[in-house]
């Protein structure tokens, strides 16, 4: 069967010749209509997310997907929660929590009061985990803690602080593995299939909708924790968020990174000393 002509005569154009443009039309579409701003995601990781949404949807194109996403809310709300990153789970890479504790503990403790943004907090494991932490080194009175997303619908999740009864095993040994001090039932409460962790572990924290594609700053911190989420930016996006810490930050200032996650080659690296290279802790000092 001969290929489909445009009208100029000329063959059209197989799918996904024309993928690249559908994605840069919806992305565009998505930052006009809603203000999220996911053009300068990595594209892998993007179209990944994407054809999810469109196979879940019933959709057969990007293109079909713009369409309904512009005139259906509700389908921008479902897309967001797939574009958004939301992989997480309590003292996850409890090694990071111990050097966290051995490395940075000492220095907070330096600090009369002590101001910590979780960037891209997701449904809010890490930041019950940093309260946690925190309350047993003596440290969460006085601190406060700034946990962001963009995602509204996490930062829900986050506030109620209920999280599945099932994963309980699997954090209580990460809690262990993490230098934990106490048992770590001691922390939640099991209702039906759920486990609600205490009100009190989050009378310090202040949850909030921040990008950080698009957003400024917003204080002067002397910890940044944003593990793991810049792995999905294109290297003009990092770079950009790089500088949004590094103007967040105090001077002294802690930053932590995932472990997948590099400072070398930023516009600020030479600002920072590695505490632990290994754990991805660094310290601004210029």
């Amino acid at each position: 069967m001969a290929a489909p002509e445009a009208r100029n005569g000329s063959p059209a154009p197989a799918r996904e010749d024309v993928e690249p443009l559908e994605t840069e039309l919806l992305l565009e579409a998505i930052n006009r209509r809603y203000g999220y701003d996911f053009r300068e995601y990595a594209a892998a990781s993007l179209k990944r997310r994407l054809w999810r949404r469109i196979h879940a949807e019933g959709l057969e194109s990007v293109s079909g997907l713009q369409e309904k996403v512009l005139h259906d809310p509700a389908c921008m709300e479902r897309l967001l929660r797939d574009l958004s990153i939301n992989v997480t789970s309590m003292f996850r890479d409890p090694s990071f929590y111990l050097a966290f504790r051995e490395e940075v503990v000492p220095l907070l403790h330096t600090y009369p009061f002590t101001r910590i943004w979780n960037a891209g907090c997701s449904t809010g494991e890490e930041v019950y985990s940093i309260a946690i932490l925190l309350q047993e080194e003596g440290l969460y009175e006085r601190t406060r803690i700034y946990a962001t997303d963009i995602n509204e619908a996490v930062l829900e999740t986050a506030r109620a602080g209920v999280f599945p009864l099932d994963k309980m095993q699997d954090y209580t040994q990460n809690y262990i593995r993490a230098g934990g001090k106490r048992a770590f039932s001691e922390y939640y409460v099991a209702a039906y299939d759920g486990a609600r962790f205490q009100r009190s572990l989050t009378d310090n924290v202040v949850f909030a909708q921040h990008n950080l594609v698009s957003d400024r700053s917003f204080n002067e911190f002397n910890v940044i924790i944003c593990r793991n989420v810049m792995i999905y930016f294109d290297r003009s996006l990092q770079d950009r968020v790089h500088r949004l810490f590094y103007e967040s930050l105090a001077m002294f200032g802690i930053l932590a990174l995932g472990h997948k996650e590099a400072i070398n080659f930023t516009p600020h690296a030479s600002a920072y000393e590695a505490i632990d290279p290994h754990e991805k802790l660094y310290r601004k000092v210029a």
